[in-house]
C-alpha cells in the first residue's frame, strides 16, 4: 500500500493516484478513442479544437482534457466553474497571451461550464473565436440547455458514457496490482463485482470505496464493500437531464401497462431523492392524459394518492404513490380527452374570436333581456327536443373535438356520445 511522504502528508486519494498518464491508459470510451474515432484522430492531426466533454461523474472528462492537451504540447489552464469568475477568465487570457508570445497554444479546461452564466460565458467568446484560448468544458448537463449556443458553436460536443461493469473490474484489478494502488491488498471477486455493480458506471467512486474497503478487510470482503458504500443511492440529478429522464421513463412506463417498469422508475425516483410531491402531481397528471374517461377512477386514486403523500410524506407517503402507479398502469387507456382538449386550445388560438350565440347569453338584468340576451333558449327540463334542436356554437362553426375510444368504461361513454351527437343532428341515424 503507497505510504504517505511524511507524516504530516497524508497520501492522495487512490482516484487521484491512479489517474492515467497517458491516453493508453484511459478506460472506457471506445467510441472516442478506438481507431479512427474523433479524439484519436484529433492526436493524430495534432491538431486540438475547443470541445465540450459532457458525461456523468468519474468517466474521465477531466483526465482527458490533461491528456489532450498534453498530447498536443498545449499550455494547459485549470478552472472550476463553481469558484471561478469573470476575473479568473480575465487571468487566463493574460496567461495564454504570455504562452503565445513564447510561441505556445493555452488550453482552458472549465469544469462544470454549466455553472457559468451568460455573462460570464460571453467573455469567453471572443478568445475562443480568435483561437487565443482552446476552451476544453466539461458537463454533466445536457449542453443543449446550459450552455450559450454562441459559445457551443465554436466547440465540438462529444458525449462520454458511464463505464461498463467490465471497465470498472479492469480499473479495480490495475488498482490493486499497480505500485500507485493498492499493491499487496487482495478482493475476493464477489466483492470487486459487488463494488462494480455498486459504482454505477463511476470510475471515481469505485475506486474510492475500494480505498475504504481496503482499510476495513484485507482481503476485501462483500461485507466490507457494504460497509464502505453505506446506502447505495442511484444516482440522479435533481431537476437535471436524468431527473427528467427518469419521469419520461415512469410516464411511458405507466402508459404502455407495464407496472413491473413504472415500479422500477419511481423507485429509482424516490431513492434518488426526488421530491415525492412533483412526482404525484406528475402521476395526477397520468391518470387525465393517458387514461381519462377510459377509468374515471384512476384520476381519483391519484389525486388520493397526492393527498396521501402530502400528509403522510417519505417513506410512507410513498407507498400510496406505488399503489396509483400500478393502478393506473393496469388500467384501459384512452387519450380521447387530452386529444380533445388540444383540439379546442387550437381551435381557439387559430380561429377567430366570435361572439356567444345571444341565446345562449348570460341575462342577469331586464336591459340584458331587452336586448335579447337569453331568448329562445330551450331549457333542457322543459324542452328535451328544443334543447337538442339549438345550437351550442357560433354561428358557421362545427367542430369534432372529443373522439371516445373503445376502452373501459369509455365504451359506454362512446354510445351515449354517439346518440347524443345524432339528437344534436351532428350525425346521422
Amino acid at each position: 500500500m503507497t505510504l504517505p511522504t511524511s507524516l504530516f502528508e497524508p497520501p492522495a486519494p487512490l482516484a487521484e493516484r491512479l489517474r492515467p498518464r497517458t491516453v493508453a491508459e484511459v478506460v472506457g470510451q471506445p467510441h472516442l478513442l478506438g481507431p479512427g474515432k474523433p479524439l484519436t484522430r484529433v492526436l493524430e492531426s495534432g491538431r486540438l479544437g475547443s470541445l465540450i466533454l459532457w458525461g456523468p461523474p468519474g468517466v474521465g472528462k477531466t483526465t482527458l482534457a490533461r491528456l489532450l492537451a498534453g498530447e498536443v504540447g498545449a499550455h494547459f489552464i485549470a478552472l472550476s466553474a463553481v469558484s471561478a469568475g469573470v476575473k479568473d477568465v480575465r487571468d487566463a487570457v493574460t496567461e495564454a497571451e504570455r504562452e503565445r508570445g513564447r510561441g505556445r497554444r493555452t488550453a482552458l479546461f472549465l469544469d462544470e461550464i454549466h455553472r457559468f452564466n451568460k455573462a460570464q460565458q460571453d467573455a469567453l467568446l471572443p478568445h475562443v473565436e480568435s483561437g487565443l484560448l482552446t476552451l476544453i468544458g466539461a458537463t454533466t448537463e445536457n449542453p443543449s440547455f446550459e450552455v450559450n449556443p454562441a459559445l457551443r458553436s465554436r466547440a465540438r460536443t462529444l458525449v462520454l458514457h458511464p463505464l461498463t461493469h467490465e471497465d470498472l473490474l479492469g480499473l479495480l484489478g490495475r488498482a490493486l496490482s499497480d505500485e500507485r494502488g493498492l499493491p499487496g491488498v487482495g478482493a475476493e471477486p464477489a466483492a470487486l463485482n459487488l463494488l462494480a455493480r455498486l459504482a454505477d458506471g463511476d470510475a471515481r467512486r469505485a475506486l474510492s470505496t475500494l480505498e475504504v474497503a481496503a482499510a476495513l478487510a484485507d482481503p476485501v470482503t462483500e461485507a466490507a464493500v457494504t460497509e464502505a458504500f453505506g446506502q447505495h443511492l442511484p444516482a440522479m440529478d435533481k431537476g437535471g437531464e436524468d431527473f427528467y429522464n427518469l419521469i419520461s421513463a415512469l410516464h411511458k412506463s405507466v402508459r404502455g401497462s407495464h407496472p413491473d417498469a413504472a415500479l422500477y422508475w419511481l423507485a429509482r425516483m424516490i431513492e434518488g431523492g426526488a421530491d415525492s410531491r412533483y412526482v404525484a402531481r406528475r402521476i395526477v397528471r397520468m391518470a387525465s392524459e393517458d387514461i381519462g374517461l377510459a377509468d374515471p377512477q384512476a384520476l381519483r386514486l391519484a389525486v388520493a394518492a397526492q393527498d396521501s403523500a402530502e400528509f403522510l410524506g417519505s417513506p410512507e407517503g410513498d407507498l400510496a404513490l406505488a399503489q396509483a402507479v400500478v393502478y393506473l398502469a393496469l388500467a384501459p387507456k384512452s387519450n380521447s380527452v387530452y386529444v380533445a382538449w388540444k383540439n379546442a386550445l387550437n381551435a381557439v388560438r387559430e380561429g377567430e374570436t366570435l361572439p356567444v350565440p345571444v341565446h345562449l347569453r348570460n341575462a342577469p338584468t331586464a336591459l340584458l333581456r331587452q336586448q335579447g340576451y337569453g331568448q329562445s333558449y330551450a331549457y333542457y327540463f322543459d324542452d328535451p327536443a328544443g334543447s337538442f334542436a339549438q345550437n351550442y356554437l357560433p354561428d358557421g362553426v362545427r367542430l369534432d373535438l372529443y373522439q371516445p375510444t373503445g376502452e373501459g368504461w369509455e365504451a359506454k361513454v362512446a354510445e351515449r356520445w354517439r346518440k347524443l351527437m345524432q339528437a344534436h343532428g351532428e350525425l346521422e341515424e
